[in-house]
């Protein structure tokens, strides 16, 4: 029988390790609720060992790119509770299709990060390329956070250009990237 010293020993050890594995449990938290998406899929938290990868899906680039935000917000807090109380408008330019997607999800990280708003809904107008780079144009919509109401998962710090892919399909875009958490 363990003396009651070495139960609380190993006791802090656990409640140690559940600690530190604290990201991984929201991440797979995160993944378990992601993945019981109802009707057409719009995007899936994929295995990676401390960040968060995304593979957004759509009927076109500009579907992709929205679910692709959704996903970013999504890995931060419940999207589900963020009303779309609050319209902004975001054009951004790249000079190839990965650096479009990459200025998108940076500037909604920037709008987050400098408002304090989250946002819920994506409605990318038009993507173009132009004689010198791509364009986007989009509105978003959300709410100012508010911890009571908004859960924290997963900080997201930046998006990276490793692992980033556009797949692009007869009937469908999947963009794939790497959020540093």
């Amino acid at each position: 029988m363990q003396s009651e010293t070495s139960i609380y020993s190993t006791l802090n050890y656990v409640i140690k390790w559940f600690d530190s594995a604290r990201s991984f449990q929201q991440a797979i938290s995160l993944r378990a609720s992601v993945n019981a998406v109802p009707e057409q899929k719009r995007f899936e938290f994929m295995e990676h060992t401390a960040d968060v990868y995304v593979a957004a899906y759509g009927a076109d680039l500009e579907e992709a790119f929205e679910n692709a935000a959704v996903a970013t917000f999504q890995a931060m807090t419940e999207v589900g509770e963020v009303r779309a109380a609050i319209e902004d408008v975001i054009e951004v330019r790249g000079q190839d299709e990965q650096a479009l997607l990459y200025n998108w999800l940076e500037e909604l990280l920037v709008k987050f990060e400098t408002t304090y708003n989250v946002y819920s809904r994506f409605e990318v107008s038009s993507i173009e390329k132009t004689p010198s780079s791509f364009r986007l144009k989009a509105k978003i919509w959300g709410e100012p956070f508010d911890p009571e109401k908004h859960p924290q998962k997963i900080g997201i710090k930046a998006v990276t250009y490793h692992l980033m892919e556009i797949i692009k399909e007869q009937k469908s875009v999947t963009v794939k990237f790497l959020l540093d958490a």
